[in-house]
């Protein structure tokens, strides 16, 4: 496959978080995922990337270099058609999300890159079992502090991945008049 070698991990969600009334998609595996990293992989960068999202091969060069955590814009997300940290100075100080829902880090899943190294750090790190905190509570439990993130995108100026499965449902309720 490209010659990209690659390891595929799949993980059942537990029955428990089944009968919820919003489903924690994803966690399973990628907690699958963390364990599997932790026990094979030494150096690098995480990326939960998402098959509905559309990629500028940019951010792959610039997530390369991130030492503890990077952010970055994603496009076509929620209300506002944007999910970014906010700079000032060239410093995270916050961030613009259309759903903050008293979150410490409101990011998308793939707006956010992670060392191996720094991930090694924190092995108790985990993702939760929470429908719409996976990302917070997983950047929570790495210890990240807002002067560790280091913002991508040209300063966050650039969006370099979009979220075309929302996009699509997004605008799938939009009327056209003539």
């Amino acid at each position: 496959m490209l010659g990209i070698p690659f390891t595929h991990i799949a993980s059942p969600m537990p029955d428990v978080y089944r009968k919820s009334s919003v489903v924690p998609r994803g966690v399973a595996n990628r907690r699958a995922a963390l364990g599997w990293i932790r026990k094979n992989i030494h150096s690098g960068v995480l990326y939960f990337g998402d098959d509905d999202n559309t990629f500028d091969l940019e951010l792959f060069d610039e997530i390369r270099f991130t030492k503890k955590v990077s952010m970055f814009p994603v496009g076509l997300i929620g209300d506002y058609s944007v999910s970014s940290p906010v700079l000032k100075e060239g410093k995270v100080i916050g961030f613009f999300d259309s759903w903050p829902a008293k979150r410490k880090f409101p990011v998308d899943m793939a707006g956010f890159a992670v060392n191996i190294g720094f991930l090694l750090s924190h092995p108790h790190a985990t993702m939760p079992y929470k429908a719409g905190y996976e990302e917070d509570q997983f950047l929570v439990s790495l210890g990240l502090k807002l002067e560790d993130i280091e913002p991508k995108g040209n300063a966050c100026t650039e969006v370099l991945l979009i979220d075309t499965g929302m996009a699509y449902s997004n605008f799938k309720e939009t009327s056209f008049y003539n």
